[in-house]
């Protein structure tokens, strides 16, 4: 296991410098860096302008405006810094909502002075200074490596020195670090040494790129997202919308299976019965009944009447099993011992949770061992669910060949909106050749 996991380091340091997350992570440094200082350094000026001007009395108003000029362009600045992580990184970064002035002058100057989401801009905008900086040293780290793989070629085509003559000559050996310089290589074969110095550099450059954007990416959603109060309020919308959509979608599998199935036989049942009550009532000069037509019509109501109360017993099924009347690790288990594929099944919960977490637990392992007997191709599974520190943790694997995806006509993502009407969350891990594991996290109390 070792052994793998350190082939599996070695081969990942090694396509670091190739690959184009890589590249794709030094070009977002080199470009980022001068947007970062000429719009830190104008921010910078305009904001302490507008602070002079405000603590005077004749200029307070033109203080306050440029203060809101200094709002206005961190927001632009700081979608700027988006548009350049969307298109370079993949990370997209939701834009803050921006406020709607009304009123007067200085209501609308009030309303822009508050707005928080352009204060945290200005934040993102002073931040991305040092940040700029560190990741502009990270690219030196890439240019100094390149050069110095070109040091034979330079010797070669630029020539060297002579000591002998009196020149100082030599080909410079160039590092990132500003306090070694540049030292001369005087001989040839030296020019070697530059080579492997430099392989080493870039392996290490992607690495040093990739720990400041990484800096940059937490900081863009921290300070240029929508904030975390209107990230909850836009997810509850959300997880509200979806609550109602799974209601309805319900109330209409329950309509059709009531209209197609058990209504049918109820109407059934009852013109048997009509028609029996027909041939049994006494007319005066009226043959007696056909007791064997009477007998097959009450055996047919009969059958309905049976047929109807199974469906209906089904469809209850449906909507709150009844084997969730003994909690939730007995109906599981009964639910892992009717697979059709082998399944290993633990459970530990210490406190029973709300029947409506119960219930969309129980769903969720029904789908899933469904999902692992018709596509999965496995040959065993495994079920666990947990309880621990406030979550309880359903978990499902399987041995299959994997490829699981969650997308448009996949079952899990309806599974992953069920639970996130409860604030819960799927995770699927489904590399090509399997294994298959999806891990869903609950609350405990809806």
């Amino acid at each position: 296991m070792q052994s793998t996991q350190f082939m599996q380091v070695t081969r990942a340091v090694l396509r670091a410098p190739g690959s184009r997350r890589a590249w794709a992570e030094a070009a977002y440094c080199l470009i980022g860096f001068p947007l970062a200082v000429a719009g830190g350094v104008v921010l910078a000026v305009v904001l302490a302008l507008g602070a002079g001007f405000t603590v005077s009395l004749l200029g307070a108003v033109l203080g306050l405006g440029l203060l809101v000029a200094g709002t206005l362009l961190a927001r632009g600045l700081g979608a700027a810094h988006r548009g350049l992580a969307a298109r370079l990184l993949g990370e997209r970064v939701p834009a803050p909502p921006a406020p709607v002035p009304a009123g007067g002058f200085m209501a609308r100057l009030d309303t822009r002075l508050r707005d928080g989401s352009a204060w945290r801009a200005v934040a993102y905008v002073m931040a991305k200074l040092p940040v700029g900086a560190l990741g502009m040293y990270a690219v030196l780290w890439w240019a100094t490596g390149l050069l110095n793989l070109t040091a034979p070629l330079r010797w070669l085509l630029f020539g060297h020195g002579s000591p002998e003559h009196g020149d100082v000559g030599g080909t410079p050996n160039f590092t990132p670090s500003f306090a070694g310089g540049t030292p001369q290589i005087t001989t040839f074969p030296g020019t070697f040494a530059l080579v492997a110095l430099g392989a080493a550099i870039l392996l290490i450059a992607p690495w040093l790129t990739r720990l400041v954007v990484g800096a940059d990416r937490w900081l863009q959603h921290a300070l240029l997202g929508p904030g975390q109060l209107a990230e909850r309020v836009r997810d509850l919308e959300e997880t509200r919308a979806l609550a109602v959509d799974d209601s309805v979608a319900l109330l209409r599998r329950v309509e059709r299976d009531l209209h197609d199935g058990a209504q049918v036989r109820l109407v059934a049942v009852a013109m048997s019965l009509d028609m029996v009550k027909e041939r049994l009532a006494e007319k005066d000069g009226a043959p007696p009944p056909d007791l064997a037509g009477v007998r097959r019509l009450v055996d047919s109501a009969h059958l309905n009447a049976t047929e109807a109360l199974t469906e209906l017993r089904d469809l209850v099924r449906g909507v709150l099993p009844p084997v969730l009347d003994d909690g939730l690790p007995e109906a599981l288990a009964t639910l892992a011992s009717r697979s059709s594929v082998p399944v290993e099944y633990a459970a530990d919960i210490p406190e029973r949770p709300t029947p409506a977490i119960e219930t969309i637990a129980y769903f969720c392992a029904a789908e899933l061992l469904t999902n692992v007997i018709k596509h999965s191709g496995a040959r065993r599974a495994t079920l666990t669910v947990t309880q621990q520190d406030g979550v309880l943790r359903l978990r499902v694997t399987d041995d299959g060949h994997g490829g699981a995806t969650l997308g448009a006509g996949s079952g899990l993502t309806g599974l992953a909106q069920r639970v996130r009407t409860v604030d819960g969350t799927l995770d699927l891990r489904s590399p090509e050749g399997g294994p298959t594991a999806v891990t869903v996290e609950l609350p405990p109390h809806a």
